[in-house]
C-alpha cells in the first residue's frame, strides 16, 4: 500500500515526516487496541493531526495499517534472511535467537500488532504468509535438514525448531508486562540478555549430537 503523497512526482520532506508521523502514532493505536478497535479518528488525535490532513496522505485505516505491516514484515524476517547455510549451525542458531530477541526489545508494539493480525486470522497479510514467508522459511528448512543430514546437529524437525524460536523469543515482547511481574526486582534491562544465554543454551543442548 503506498501512501498517497508518496505517488506525487515530488515528494517533499514536509511529506516523508507526515507519513512518518502518521504511521508513528498508528503504531500505538493498533497495537493497543487491533485493527478492529483503532479508528481514523484516534490515530489522528495521536499524530496530532485533523482527519482530513491525515486522509490526504492515507485515504482509508486499511492502507495504513497494511503500510505497518508490510514493513513491519521485512524487518521481522530479516534475521531469518541472514542465516547463512555456510555458517556453522551452532553459530547461525545461536545468533538467530538473539537477534530475535533483540528484535523483541527494541520493536514490541510492532510485535504486538503482528499478534493481533494473526488473532484474528490474518485477513490483511494472508498472501505474504503463504507466500514469501513460507518460501523463506522452506529455504531455512532445507538448510537445517543439510545440517542434520551432515552430522552437523542432532536430526530434528526444522519447521517445529523455526516456531519454537518465535514463540519463545516474541514471548519477551508479546507478554513482557508478564515477565518484568514475575521477575519482580530481577527485571531491569538485564532480562533480555539473561532470556537470550538460557534459550541459546537450551536450543544448543537439543540439538547437540548425542
Amino acid at each position: 500500500m503506498i501512501p498517497r503523497a508518496a505517488k506525487t512526482q515530488r515528494r517533499t520532506r514536509i511529506q516523508e515526516e507526515k507519513e512518518e508521523k502518521i504511521l508513528e502514532a498508528a503504531l500505538d493505536v493498533f497495537s493497543a487496541y487491533g485493527f478492529r478497535g483503532a479508528t481514523i479518528d484516534q490515530i489522528a488525535d495521536a499524530a496530532g493531526m485533523s482527519k482530513p490532513n491525515l486522509l490526504y496522505y492515507f485515504r482509508t485505516k486499511e492502507a495504513i495499517h497494511r503500510a505497518l505491516l508490510d514493513r513491519m514484515l521485512f524487518t521481522w524476517l530479516e534475521p531469518l534472511r541472514a542465516f547463512d547455510p555456510q555458517g556453522n549451525p551452532e553459530s547461525e542458531i545461536r545468533s538467530y535467537i538473539r537477534r530475535k530477541l533483540e528484535m523483541s526489545r527494541d520493536f514490541p508494539r510492532e510485535s504486538r500488532l503482528f499478534a493481533n493480525e494473526i488473532l484474528q486470522g490474518a485477513p490483511h497479510i494472508e498472501d505474504e504468509l503463504k507466500g514469501p514467508l513460507k518460501a523463506l522459511v522452506d529455504e531455512k528448512a532445507q538448510v537445517i535438514r543439510a545440517w542434520a543430514k551432515a552430522g552437523k546437529i542432532a536430526p530434528c524437525d526444522p519447521y517445529h525448531l523455526i516456531f519454537s524460536i518465535w514463540a519463545t523469543t516474541q514471548h519477551y515482547a508479546d507478554f513482557d508486562v508478564q515477565v518484568q511481574a514475575v521477575l519482580g526486582d530481577k527485571a531491569g534491562g538485564g532480562r533480555f540478555e539473561d532470556a537470550a544465554r538460557f534459550l541459546e543454551d537450551l536450543f544448543m543442548h537439543g540439538l547437540a549430537i548425542k
